[in-house]
């Protein structure tokens, strides 16, 4: 058997880590092999088959049906199947998980690892730190399969319901609406639609939840960017007092473990405005079909068992497709299928733009100086700090250079006029005998204070200035701190995460900075401790 595949040692950490093509491909390939199944077709087509190959399912968090799909799937394949039991593991004596998985991965030619968490991004970080390592110690690229990483996604489950949804539907990805009901805030399965429901080529979702339960802005604003039609509504009731209810619902139970108590107070009332009842059967469309990603609350469910038994009932169906869409996902990235695909690939990043640009320098016999501000005769000036910015930005900017920089040396600096006009302002910060500057602190200096210019002095003279624009990264610096308490990058878990930013631009113009691991985003003040 082939092992070769296109697919083959990549990690599956959020729904974009397959493109829409591919998604669309793994769909196809787990209804052909659930009709194989059902006709008792050869599968060997789609086994890895491989004693060697090893799968570990590590559940830090309860799981049964996400757990026994990996595991009946792994089953299928005939490998060699791990169930990590963390209660009497390393990670009792406070081992991190990046150390355990390095272990791991010495003790098999080939390796994949299907992981659950409350640490959101931890299988991004895996992939991306110990992939290369792997490498460079001479073994296969390990596999990570996200099994749900807190509040952030959980993939797989994504894959699993858009597989129901085409089965619905005839397999037509023309179109779907879609109503998401329930707990939105913090449900990983509905946070993963905001980029999973892109297998269909039109789509409309109302989203029902009241304003404690309702969707993070960051995944409403994801669905806009992705051409969805959205509505909103509070309550089942006002939903269907609208008109125009969708034919498939897809409902998530209230996550009472993830509340505040100010939240819990309002239990009861919450559930009501998204529990299904009974004088609502007449107002919902005849071929309407219900889904959930299940465990329902067995004392107050969202979808009441009076259903169980009609044709409304979608989501035992749904449950059982996940045992088909994960058989597929680890054959594609074990390398045993995917040379029949067709199709645009996952994009990779691209060239990052330039920040730091050598601007020309106009001669001067000494380099500008202001008053206060004793002239550099060899050393740097950093100029334009905050530059058109209220005075107190501006001072708390080069504050802020001074703290992170560690300018703790002979120096000046202060707030001036700008050649802009009387009424604007920038900073200055001047430091005599300072010669060198390198590359990782110009990158900070961006970061800290982007649009300021950077002069290096000899002999009164200016030989080189940069102009210092905002880093596409921002990371390796210990100033930095994700504010996400979940993130496997904050502090307080002690894996010894680095802090990663990404810069986005968002609709006003502005910049907003995302967590490479667990995609919070945050604004330019917040990712900053000092």
């Amino acid at each position: 058997m082939r092992r070769d595949g296109p697919f083959k040692g990549r990690s599956i950490s959020v729904v974009n880590d397959l493109s829409v093509d591919e998604q669309r491909y793994l769909y196809r390939k787990a209804r052909e092999l659930k009709a194989a199944a059902a006709a008792g077709g050869d599968l060997s087509g789609f086994r890895i088959d491989d004693p060697d190959y090893s799968a570990y399912l590590i559940f830090l968090e309860n799981s049964t049906r996400t757990r026994e799909s990996f595991r009946n799937a792994a089953a299928f394949h005939r490998v060699r199947v791990n169930m990590f039991d963390s209660a009497t593991s390393s990670f009792a004596k406070n081992e991190s998980i990046t150390d355990t998985i390095k272990m791991l991965v010495g003790y098999a030619p080939e390796s994949c690892f299907v992981i659950r968490s409350k640490l959101e991004g931890v299988c991004r970080w895996l992939e991306e730190y110990l992939g290369p390592w792997a490498e460079r110690e001479g073994h296969a690229r390990p596999v990570f399969i996200n099994a749900g990483d807190g509040k952030h996604e959980h993939p797989t489950q994504e894959f699993l319901d858009e597989f129901s949804f085409l089965e619905r539907l005839g397999w037509k990805d023309d179109s779907i609406h879609l109503a998401l009901v329930g707990d939105l805030y913090h449900g990983r399965t509905v946070h993963s639609k905001a980029d999973g429901l892109k297998a269909f080529r039109n789509v409309k979702v109302d989203l029902v939840a009241p304003p404690e339960l309702a969707m993070p802005a960051y995944y409403v604003d994801t669905m806009r960017k992705n051409g969805f039609e959205l509505r909103s509504f509070d309550s089942l009731d006002e939903y269907l007092a609208a008109g125009d209810a969708a034919p498939i619902w897809y409902f998530t139970r209230l996550q009472l473990e993830r509340m505040g108590e100010s939240v819990l107070e309002k239990a009861p009332q919450l559930r009501r405005a998204v529990t299904f009842r009974k004088d609502m059967l007449g107002r919902i469309p005849r071929d309407a079909r219900f889904y959930h990603p299940l465990p329902r609350d067995r004392r107050a469910p969202t979808i009441p068992t009076f259903l169980d038994d009609t044709p409304l009932n979608g989501w035992d169906a749904q449950s059982a497709n996940g045992y088909w869409t994960r058989a597929v996902e680890m054959a594609m990235l074990a390398g045993v299928i995917g040379h029949d695909f067709q199709g645009e690939g996952k994009r990779r990043d691209g060239a990052e733009e330039p920040f730091v640009v050598e601007a020309p320098i106009l001669k001067r016999a000494k380099p500008e100086c202001k008053v206060g501000i004793k002239p550099v005769d060899t050393g740097l000036v950093i100029d334009h700090i905050a530059s058109g910015r209220p005075l107190k930005e501006i001072w708390d900017r080069i504050d802020k250079i001074r703290r992170v920089l560690g300018l703790d040396l002979r120096s000046s600096h202060g707030v001036y006029h700008s050649n802009r006009g009387p009424e604007v302002f920038k900073g200055i910060i001047s430091v005599p005998d300072l010669r060198s500057f390198g590359e990782k602190d110009l990158k900070k200096l961006g970061a800290v204070s982007p649009g300021c210019t950077l002069n290096l002095v000899e002999d009164h003279e200016v030989v080189r200035k940069y102009r210092l624009g905002m880093p596409p990264r921002i990371y390796n610096f210990g100033e930095l701190s994700c504010r996400n308490e979940n993130c496997v990058s904050h502090r307080s878990h002690e894996e010894s995460v680095d802090t990663h930013f990404v810069r986005r631009a968002d609709a006003g113009g502005g910049n907003r900075f995302v967590c490479r691991w667990c995609e919070r985003e945050h604004d330019y003040s917040e990712i900053w401790t000092l």
